[in-house]
């Protein structure tokens, strides 16, 4: 039996088992915890903050969005990274094995009812699938899927999620070879394109005219990004577009260090910025270097050439 198929069979033993520990969150369901989730989500349905409003729907108490969920059994941020007692073994068994690159794919959430102010969350996690070894465009790599089953503090389930994750090997094998010959040369890999879609389309065609071009409801006049078909908030199909003006301010940021990726330079800050017309988008950033970074601060749009034709809209500081 080949390394590929011997890898394969052993990860497929995990199917059906225990994929990491069974987890109670650290904290009960509560109202500033939601706040700030909503805060940062933009959402404002008043239901999930305040008392009489959740009263008047029926609820004893404030309840928390649905989408929050597996937020409450979040394990505690180490910078070393994960305990032993909440690895995966599965993943670790494809880290052992050379695929040490992970990017989550795709997830599945069902809800069976909301989670009120003071419930406790816990889950429990099963292997649900290891895909046999696919050629993707980061690498060849498993696609590995996780079912968890979430409960609360009766032991009442409250919902369930899929969460599918690629562990992959950059592919190197193929990468051209370096465009100068230099030691300190990096290769010349291709950089991720986005996903162009129908409802996309015009934004990525703004930014090759070097435009930013955000969606406008024709119904009740909202903004809206990341481009959608509908809006979300009265639910019509009918947008126009306006061009921001490119004036925006740091609203929050995260410095990514794994997995390394080729055509990144690491440390990678990853900025999430509100747009003067009030919408936010997450972007890249110039001339700001992790430890520049400041909550709040002035930025201004402007675009990197990536590939010829190919150009990303960017932030740099304010003049």
């Amino acid at each position: 039996m080949n390394d590929v198929s011997d890898l394969y069979t052993q990860a497929r033993t995990w199917v059906g088992k225990q994929a990491t520990r069974p987890t109670t969150a650290r904290d009960p369901v509560n109202v500033p915890m939601v706040r700030r989730w909503c805060e940062a989500m933009g959402e404002t349905n008043p239901i999930f903050v305040d008392a009489d409003a959740a009263r008047a729907e029926g609820f004893a108490a404030p309840v928390s969005p649905p989408a929050m969920m597996e937020v409450w059994t979040m394990a505690q941020y180490r910078p070393g990274g994960r305990l032993k007692d909440d690895s995966i073994p599965v993943l670790e068994l494809f880290d052992n094995a050379g695929y040490t690159g992970v990017v989550a794919t795709n997830i599945e959430q069902e809800y069976d009812r909301y989670l009120v102010e003071g419930d406790t969350v816990s889950f429990t996690a099963v292997v649900d699938d290891v895909s046999e070894e696919k050629r993707t465009g980061l690498g060849i790599g498993h696609f590995v899927t996780i079912r968890y089953e979430f409960t609360d503090q009766n032991g009442e389930p409250v919902g369930r999620m899929l969460f599918r994750v690629l562990k992959f090997k950059p592919n190197l094998a193929q990468a051209p070879a370096p465009a100068v010959a230099d030691d300190a040369a990096k290769p010349a890999f291709p950089h991720p394109r986005p996903a162009i879609t129908h409802d996309n389309a015009f934004y990525w065609e703004g930014i090759a005219r070097r435009e930013l071009l955000i969606q406008k409801c024709s119904g009740c006049g909202e903004l809206r990004h990341p481009p959608g078909p509908a809006c979300p908030h009265c639910h019509s199909l009918e947008w126009d577009t306006v061009k921001a003006s490119g004036k925006a301010t740091l609203y929050s940021h995260v410095v990514m260090h794994q997995p390394r990726l080729p055509t990144f330079d690491y440390p990678l800050p990853v900025l999430l910025v509100e747009l003067e017309e009030g919408v936010r988008m997450v972007a890249n950033g110039i001339d700001l270097p992790a430890d520049k970074l400041a909550i709040g601060m002035k930025l201004d749009l402007d675009f990197i050439e990536i590939e010829p034709g190919y150009l990303l809209p960017a932030f740099r500081p304010s003049r």
